[in-house]
């Protein structure tokens, strides 16, 4: 018995090699990172475990139901004979990683193979391999980690289950408890470590990923605050050569090259002797990326370099967008295809929307001078710097710990910057496109004020379509947050009501229990701008002119205040400008 554990553990390493060999697969990968699995990759998975438990058997060795005797390598089975096999290391991973449904695929894939093998236990085996698949998936837990005494125990419940259908299937009985006698512990005991072996290589790659996502974080946090200010003054020459510049410094590429729509505006590293600044396009791979926003992956052959002997042998071409246009192009440039790693193809599609940001962000600085009305919109919607980067540090940390929580506030966050870019252009907004952009903005806040921080809401829905001045909540709200929550570290709490409808008027009122507003300060908040230690009130005064502007004097902020018990701000829009026009229809 202990020579047949000896063999048994020395197999298991090949079902465990292979098990490493798999997980460097890219779609085994994509398969563990997501929530849901298409009918593709659930087909692909119940082949790939499928296929482990058969090598499982494969890598078996046969013992003889009467002698005893072992086969140390399973070359046929006769028909006195069983297989003693790591089989169910595959299977029970597939219900663990996969549900029962990639369970019980897997496991009848290898168990109708180990059925056409023939043999003592065949019809035992078989059924048993399948079942093993389901009683896998009950081990499972959603959204939580698996620990490695689970996965051991696991395997070794699922060859127990083995031998007791042997027990009950397999005739005569006095061989097949022979059997089991002879096989049961060295199986149960081979099988336990092989599912906590696969688990841990599972674990490895998990924790790859997630160092992965970090260093990328870290790399783009880093780029954003070099190239803020470059890229703010929009696409020139001189701009584009310090931002290239900035990546060839952080991006391990041959070169870094970046164009507008017409022309190369710069080009960092190799090459640069023919992929000169100033220069048309001249490739067909990025005329291609301007007219379909798309990123795109290239070998030498679809670069089409005019250049011979270019020593560029392969691109990742991202567009750079404004306005919702593809202005231009942002390009890493490596010697062959093989430099370009899965993390260099992230980077490029986080980078190239980065800076999409940033030229947005220019774009409306430029639109600031045209006019005093557009400098307050454009003053409004901007994103302050220590919101964006809390927000980014934020999700930061949650790509270790929580990474669906960090996916979660990133779109959050992507949202939000959208839905502020979509404002500073627009003249109107309904209420419901305010409280859209206040929950983004909210979900964000909530999560790095974790249990410190909620907000309320009692709206009527008959009130949505309410036509108001774009970013008229957003702001208020914040500056309950920035300004109400400054002093205080637990029990925030911010209520939001909209009442009322159309026809009869509606109103609506931000509150907080925040601190409070001196009763000095609250004569003349929203009426002028003030400089003060705390604020210049210029955001309450943003809105409350908007406002008047829009509706006249009876729509004007109403603020009402008690140091110490927080800040109600409340206004009504008359029914006469209630009524939504056709664009909110």
């Amino acid at each position: 018995m202990f020579e047949l554990l000896i063999t048994m553990t020395e197999r298991i390493g090949i079902i465990v090699t292979i098990a490493f060999i798999v997980t460097r697969l890219r779609f085994f990968r994509t398969m563990l990172s997501q929530d849901k699995l298409s009918s593709v990759q659930r087909l692909q998975a119940v082949l790939v475990f499928g296929v482990l438990g058969i090598v499982g058997t494969y890598t078996g060795i046969t013992v003889s139901t009467e002698s005893l005797a072992v086969n140390k390598w399973m070359l046929q089975v006769s028909e006195d004979e069983a297989i003693a096999n790591s089989r169910v290391v595959g299977i029970a991973m597939a219900g663990l990683f996969g549900g029962w449904k990639i369970g019980l695929g897997a496991g009848l894939v290898a168990g109708l193979h180990r059925f056409t093998l023939g043999g003592f236990t065949s019809l035992a085996c078989g059924l048993a391999t399948m079942l093993a698949g389901i009683l896998a998936s009950l081990f499972r837990k959603k959204n939580e980690q698996i620990s490695v005494s689970a996965a051991l125990i696991l395997g070794a419940l699922a060859e127990s289950l083995q031998m007791l259908i042997i027990l009950l299937l397999s005739r005569p009985f006095d061989q097949a408890l022979n059997l089991v006698t002879f096989i049961g512990v060295p199986m149960i005991v081979a099988n336990g470590i092989g599912c906590a072996l696969f688990l841990l290589i599972i674990r490895s790659v998990v924790n790859e990923e997630q160092k992965a996502a970090a260093q990328q974080a870290q790399t783009s946090l880093r780029i954003a605050r070099k190239t803020l200010g470059y890229m703010r003054q929009g696409m020139k020459p001189e701009s584009a050569e310090a931002v290239c510049r900035i990546l060839f410094e952080e991006v391990k590429a041959s070169a870094i090259a970046m164009t507008d729509d017409r022309v190369i505006l710069a080009h960092i590293g190799i090459g640069d002797d023919h992929h000169a600044p100033g220069r048309p396009l001249q490739t067909e791979v990025t005329r291609h990326v301007i007219e379909q926003g798309e990123l795109l992956i290239v070998d030498r052959h679809q670069i089409q370099c005019q250049m011979r002997d270019c020593p560029l042998g392969a691109a990742i071409v991202g567009p750079l967008k404004q306005g919702g246009e593809t202005v231009g192009t942002l390009k890493f440039y490596f010697r062959s295809k093989k430099d370009i790693t899965h993390v260099t193809t992230e980077l490029m599609s986080g980078l190239s929307m980065l800076l999409s940001y940033q030229l947005e962000a220019a774009q409306l600085a430029e639109a600031k001078e045209l006019a005093r009305e557009a400098e307050i919109k454009t003053l409004q919607a901007q994103i302050h710097p220590h919101f964006l980067f809390n927000a980014l540090n934020t999700i930061l940390s949650l790509t270790r710990i929580d990474a669906m929580k960090a996916r979660k506030l990133l779109r959050s966050l992507s949202d939000y910057i959208r839905q502020n870019l979509t404002a500073a252009a627009a003249e109107k907004a309904t209420l419901q496109e305010e409280l859209q952009h206040i929950r983004s903005y909210m979900s964000i806040e909530e999560t790095r004020f974790e249990d410190k921080l909620a907000i309320q809401y009692e709206v009527e829905e008959s009130a949505l379509h309410t036509i108001v001045p774009p970013l008229t909540m957003q702001p208020l709200v914040e500056n309950c947050i920035r300004h109400g929550f400054r002093n205080k570290t637990d029990d925030c709490i911010i209520r939001i009501r909209i009442a009322g409808k159309p026809s009869s008027g509606v109103t609506v009122s931000i509150k907080d229990n925040g601190e409070g507003i001196p009763a000095e300060r609250l004569q003349q908040l929203g009426l002028q701008m003030m400089e003060s230690s705390s604020g210049t009130g210029l955001a309450v005064f943003n809105v409350n002119r908007r406002l008047t502007l829009m509706y006249g004097a009876s729509a004007s902020l109403k603020i009402k205040s008690k140091e110490s018990e927080g800040t109600e701000v409340v206004f009504h829009i008359p029914p006469a400008s209630s009524a939504a026009d056709d664009k909110f229809k």
